[in-house]
């Protein structure tokens, strides 16, 4: 039981830590170089857009990959947990 709540845990810290990464590495780079971001890489699209629409992108990709693993280890081993601790 201790051992799937630290790895509960253990891909939740890992899922923040990676959003964190991404969201303020874009916060900072929007801070501190206002010319990068303000590149056009495309007619109409400026470099900042860009990265703002994949920081977005990412929250759906992280909390896509965190429901698959629930879904397919972590409720699994909860569910055997709780037919073991009903016997």
């Amino acid at each position: 039981m201790r051992a799937l709540a630290r790895l509960r845990w253990r891909v939740a810290i890992t899922l923040t830590v990676v959003m964190m990464a991404v969201y303020f590495g874009f916060i900072l780079l929007l801070a501190f170089n206002k010319p990068l971001a303000g590149s056009l890489v495309a007619p109409g699209l400026s470099l900042g857009i860009l990265l703002g629409a994949l920081v977005i992108v990412a929250t759906w990709i992280l909390t896509l990959g965190y429901t698959r693993w629930a879904n397919r280890r972590y409720d699994p081993a909860l569910d055997r947990l709780k037919r073991e601790a009903g016997r």
